[in-house]
């Protein structure tokens, strides 16, 4: 989208099932692991660029032996960071001990990170400072084997209120007000208490407290840990987890909203965010990856039982559609299809802007990751054309001339690559009067690939706050010459923040709420923007009542297509020459394009949990109060 915004988290998961010198005699290093590990971040790089971490756990390892490593790492290009500092110390550990590089047992014992539990994570932090102590993984330690606790996530919770003050109320003193801190903490205290119950009952048996840890291992029911955990979590989580002594786990939201795939052979347990990541990495076909139902984990036992468990009642499924328009590859097998159907759909409503003059179009697409969308409003186009070529054809009949035929045959779709982003430039000056200039050369132009008086058809994946449109990219398209401008959006309008993982959380940075603002001064109609301020403030001060959206009231006046014309409006420079018209997407065409991901709350307001709602109304308040911050 020509609009950063913020991405999701990535998670990854690697549970190797053999010893380690199976992976040295199969495939030549007992590395197998770290570097199947490094494959998977990398894979899944577009979720993250703030920071990266990874952690390993050791099977087996004799007391005093370490048996748990961490790297993190926030600089520009973390995951590189992170396997660099674990490379050198591998490379560093071989070249003083030459005499150990087929000494798997060796390594095993004397080189972090080399074990047969690992867990990656890359972070696009949507709260808090892109500082080191941001990065997952974290830590819970304890001299109890068990005790020890290594959590990562794609996740936010709308209530880490709530989650902190049953903290305290459990006797526990969190360190800090974060929902990953929070999240960490439960798990750790429902992990204490199962162990402790368990040790004790393992003495009243008779058995000593060297024979207890084993049986500790294999008496600790992970998913009973899990329920008791995440019963009042309010928000999108895939959750991840390692305990000290071996087993591990990865837990989904109740409504699906966040994406968790998993495969298992005879050689490895594999989770990730993304499914073409694994189906790269292991060579894996599509049909072998399969999802985690929504409420569910995937456990991991420490003998490498892996069992998939419910842990919350499943809600409906509300997967988020915005996986599917922005933020997951493009090259899993439905994205791909379901992106070039967002596209397909919307051909009728461009024909319709373009006053179904295909001979004098342009069509184009900005940025990058718009293309498949484009392809798939271009192949709706071709058949648009085919069946008007055929009607022609057959009404001319047999007396049809060469000449005819021709021209009739030679009208396709104009395809231009018109746009492209100067990846050189960066906007480093954030306050300054001038960068308002730099902002309007980050794009760059084809010259000549507009004719004076065209329409020019451009398809983008999504219109979020529009400033890269009104300061660039509209500026620099109507240096062309085209008659008309037509912005096409894949999703539809951005009307309410996301609670859930991404960094949408003011309703002012929208367009569509500005856009709705501007109609409701025009109209004399703010008594209602009051009145709503009002509902709002009435429902968060009784935060025991049903939770209602009364946003929804603020875009109840208008039509779809009025709010579209003053976005339009709004992000059209006064110096263009062009007129310009913005097209979105449909609701119903989203849901027909992704039927499996039904997560619109971005566009609809329909939250799936009732912190989504309580969120919204608090950021109504923020922006009538003229707070400049999250509301959550």
């Amino acid at each position: 989208m020509s609009d950063a915004i913020k991405h999701e988290c990535g998670i990854s998961l690697i549970r190797l099932l053999k010893p380690l010198e199976y992976y040295q005699e199969k495939y030549g290093s007992a590395f197998y692991g770290v570097n199947k590990m490094y494959l998977m971040m990398e894979k899944q790089h577009n979720r993250g660029q703030d920071g990266a971490g990874f952690a390993s756990i050791k099977l087996d390892m004799r007391p005093g032996e370490r048996y748990m490593s961490r790297v993190r790492s926030n600089a520009s290009q973390p995951i590189q960071d992170i396997f660099d500092q674990i490379n050198a110390r591998i490379n560093t550990s071989l070249k003083e001990h030459p005499e150990a590089v087929n000494d798997v047992a060796w390594q095993k014992r004397n080189i972090p990170y080399v074990g047969e539990l690992l867990l990656g994570h890359v972070r696009y932090g949507t709260f808090g400072k892109n500082s080191i102590e941001s990065v997952h993984p974290f830590l819970r330690q304890n001299n109890w084997m068990h005790r020890n606790l290594i959590v990562a996530g794609n996740f936010n919770m709308t209530n880490v209120n709530e989650l902190f003050d049953n903290l305290v109320q459990l006797g526990q003193h969190p360190k800090e007000l974060a929902d990953t801190v929070t999240v960490m903490e439960k798990i750790g205290h429902f992990l204490d208490d199962a162990v402790a119950k368990i040790y004790k009952q393992i003495k009243k048996e008779g058995y000593t407290k060297m024979e207890a840890s084993p049986m500790i291992a294999e008496r600790l029911k992970v998913s009973k840990i899990l329920r008791k955990s995440s019963k009042n979590w309010d928000g999108g989580y895939a959750m991840a987890g390692l305990l000290g002594h071996g087993d591990a786990f990865v837990l989904r939201d109740p409504s699906g909203i966040r994406p968790v795939y998993h495969y298992a052979d005879d050689e490895v347990v594999v989770v990730a965010s993304e499914r073409p990541a694994i189906q790269t990495v292991f060579n894996t076909a599509y049909e072998e990856v399969q999802e985690l139902p929504p409420g569910h984990a995937i456990i991991v036992k420490k003998d490498g039982d892996v069992r998939i468990r419910q842990i919350q009642e499943p809600r409906e499924r509300k997967a988020c559609s915005f996986e599917r328009i922005y933020f997951s590859r493009g090259n899993d097998k439905e994205i791909y299809q379901e992106r070039k159907e967002l596209g397909k759909l919307l051909f009728p409503q461009i024909l319709e802007a373009i006053d179904h003059d295909i001979k004098h179009t342009v069509f184009s697409y900005i940025p990058n990751t718009a293309e498949t969308s484009f392809l798939g409003m271009l192949r709706e186009a071709q058949n648009y054309l085919n069946k008007k070529k055929e009607e022609q054809i057959l009404a001319l009949g047999p007396d049809i001339t060469s000449e005819e035929l021709h021209n009739i045959l030679e009208v396709r779709p104009r395809i231009e690559k018109v746009a492209i982003k100067d990846a050189k430039l960066r906007t480093f000056i954030t306050q300054d009067s001038s960068r308002d200039d730099l902002v309007a050369h980050v794009y760059d132009i084809s010259y000549g690939s507009v004719n004076k008086g065209d329409y020019l058809a451009i398809i983008d994946d999504s219109i979020v706050r529009g400033t890269t449109l009104k300061k660039s990219i509209l500026r620099i398209l109507d240096r062309l010459g085209p008659r008309k401008i037509i912005v096409i959006s894949s999703a539809p309008q951005i009307r309410y923040p996301d609670c859930y993982g991404i960094d949408m959380a003011k309703l002012e940075d929208f367009i569509a709420f500005r856009a709705a603002l501007e109609l409701h001064r025009e109209r004399g109609s703010m008594d209602v923007v009051d009145s709503i301020y009002e509902k709002c403030k009435e429902q968060l001060a009784n935060p025991e009542r049903e939770a209602v959206n009364h946003v929804k009231e603020f875009y109840a006046p208008f039509r779809t297509q009025e709010l579209s014309d003053k976005i339009a409006e709004l992000l059209s420079p006064p110096e263009i020459r062009a007129e310009v018209q913005i097209i979105y997407q449909t609701i119903s065409n989203l849901h027909k394009a992704c039927p499996d991901n039904l997560g619109d709350w971005y566009f609809t307001g329909d939250y799936p949990t009732p912190g989504g709602n309580r969120v919204v109304n608090q950021a109504f308040v923020n922006f009538h109060e003229g707070k400049n911050q999250r509301a959550y």
